[in-house]
């Protein structure tokens, strides 16, 4: 069951096609891993990462309640082709997920590494059992306590027979690698394998062999961390600004006082995207192709900064002095919610 979908612009309004589509897919991606609505949740290490929620199935049968249960793996799967469609367009999302979302991605196995993305205090107690001789120190079987809810609703035996197999020494690589693949896959196999069989529907399986989950997040949803030396040396200037102008000098010294969550609010104001591509600022995206970042001299003192993000352009006023300037970069980055045009 397929849905086209259709964007209309207005006959006069002067927004590219590349810039409606950017901005789509930004805000769809936003809108849709969105821990708040309970369909994603971030992972146990921060509020920044996340992953498919382990009670995704539960909540999608109370919202489908008088649909067929396909429905609810075709609508899972439909947030598979928005990431394709966004990658084979090389469009950045405003979500970063864990790593073993990635290697679900990418059909990669994973192993006890990836398990700290996901639970650092759960891969902390099997690194210590990896390194440390076990034998007559812990009470364990091959079983675990399955919750839903907060709830322990069962004991799920890791292999058959598991609760009557006590962990020893000898076994324990065995008992390792089936609570990682248990932790990983717990609740959630498939509403993954539906995820991702919606990513394929788009996407060529051959074009992304070539990645590892590393890359792949990155060719994604680019980089969160901004590098102040590269930004610099990728930006262009306008209109009578150059490098060692007083005014630019006091806008970079202004970037430089930012913290982190105010750069990538500056840098979504002016391009359309919070994020930045693995290649660093020159791969930046204008409405028609690559096009670096570029700061022109424009208005009045009184004025604030305006953006055009089509072209990755900031409208930077000659203010008279560092503070007016840090002020008036300020209010206009932090009181926009999303793209600022004019």
């Amino acid at each position: 069951m397929h849905f086209r979908f259709r964007l209309s612009i207005a006959p006069s309004s002067p927004i590219s096609l590349t810039y409606c589509n950017r901005q789509f897919f930004f805000l769809v991606s936003r809108e849709l891993f969105n821990p708040y609505y309970g369909l994603f949740e971030y992972s146990a290490n921060d509020t920044y990462t996340v992953q498919i929620m382990l009670h995704f199935y539960f909540i999608l049968f109370y919202l489908f309640i008088y649909y067929y249960s396909i429905l609810i793996y075709l609508f899972i799967s439909s947030y598979g082709r928005i990431l394709g469609l966004a990658l084979i367009h090389q469009y950045l999302l405003d979500a970063f997920f864990t790593r073993p979302f990635y290697k679900g991605l990418l059909r990669i196995p994973c192993d006890l590494s990836d398990l700290e993305y996901l639970d650092e205090e759960f891969h902390q107690s099997l690194q210590w059992m990896k390194d440390n001789d076990i034998e007559d120190m812990l009470d364990l079987t091959f079983t675990v306590n399955e919750e839903v809810f907060g709830q322990v609703i069962t004991e799920r035996e890791l292999k058959a027979g598991g609760a009557n197999i006590p962990v020893t020494e000898k076994n324990k690589k065995e008992y390792i690698e089936r609570m990682v693949k248990w932790r990983i896959e717990r609740g959630v196999v498939q509403q993954t394998e539906s995820l991702v069989r919606g990513f394929y529907e788009v996407v060529d399986a051959r074009s992304v062999s070539v990645f590892d989950a590393r890359e792949l997040e990155l060719v994604m949803a680019g980089t969160a961390e901004i590098d102040l030396s590269d930004w610099r040396n990728n930006t262009e200037y306008r209109g009578g600004y150059h490098d060692n102008h007083i005014v630019i000098r006091w806008f970079w010294a202004a970037v430089e006082r930012f913290n982190n969550e105010q750069r990538l609010r500056l840098l979504q104001f002016v391009t359309g995207t919070s994020s930045i591509p693995y290649e660093g600022f020159a791969s930046l995206r204008g409405s028609n192709g690559p096009r670096r970042f570029c700061v022109e001299k424009w208005g009045k003192a009184t004025s604030l900064p305006r953006a055009h993000t089509c072209f990755n352009r900031l409208d930077l006023p000659p203010y008279p002095s560092f503070s007016v300037l840090y002020e008036k970069m300020q209010t206009a980055v932090e009181e926009t919610s999303t793209f600022g045009l004019e």
